[in-house]
């Protein structure tokens, strides 16, 4: 879910019914000593929670705005903190079609759906691309990818949904995020897979391949930010 800015136009991270990516994302790019601002996007607030619920001497990395009052305002808002960090990711409602995702896309240089091997989210595809080929007719440098979020491997049906993503014509990540127990102990603690240390590698080791990935779309090198 995220990017950097660029060019006047913010980061950009839509997650499909969960805000575990948004966080996880953010935390791992602030841990390589970028500055990172969440926008809680979403009205439910997810993310502002999250990071409330991180203990007092760890509090979570990246800082938090909640703007999801703002609707199709959205992305005048938020050209107000482009210059103050290195990296936006907003963290947006599920509904591809909603006036606050429409907005978010609308200065975004890159837009992350998490979509997970299950048919409910191939339908919701459908939807995405819509919007998307919408927005980029007024935002021409967004890019979008595809995210293979919650997977569980050797299942047929997960097999059979991945070979159908293709046809959407949507860049689909190489990176795959794993449906991993840590991420939900990760939430509910306010903190990310990295801070649970070793039963929690599988899952840090997602997040930091998705970072990499991400930088590379970004032309950052991947190591660029570490200290």
């Amino acid at each position: 879910p995220c990017v950097e800015k660029h060019d006047d136009k913010a980061s950009f991270g839509m997650i499909h019914a969960t805000t575990l990516l948004t966080m996880h994302l953010a935390g791992s790019l602030a841990r390589r000593g970028a500055k990172v601002l969440i926008v809680d996007a979403d009205p439910q607030a997810t993310a502002t929670r999250w990071a409330a619920t991180a203990p007092d001497e760890t509090p979570f990395p990246a800082a938090v705005a909640g703007l999801g009052n703002l609707e199709d305002r959205l992305h005048r808002e938020i050209r107000k903190f482009i210059g103050d960090y290195d990296y936006l990711i907003i963290d947006c409602p599920p509904s591809a079609d909603s006036p606050i995702s429409q907005s978010a896309l609308l200065v975004a240089d890159l837009a992350l759906v998490p979509v997970i091997p299950s048919p409910p989210d191939l339908w919701a595809g459908i939807a995405i691309r819509q919007v998307l080929q919408t927005v980029e007719a007024v935002n021409e440098g967004l890019q979008a990818h595809l995210l293979i979020n919650q997977r569980k491997p050797g299942t047929r049906l997960a097999s059979k949904t991945l070979e159908l993503l293709p046809k959407y014509g949507i860049p689909i990540l190489k990176t795959q995020i794993g449906d991993r127990e840590a991420f939900r102990h990760a939430a509910a603690a306010g903190l990310t897979a990295a801070d649970l240390g070793r039963p929690a590698g599988a899952a840090a080791a997602d997040i930091e391949a998705l970072t990499d990935e991400v930088l590379s779309l970004l032309n950052r090198d991947s190591h660029e930010q570490e200290t």
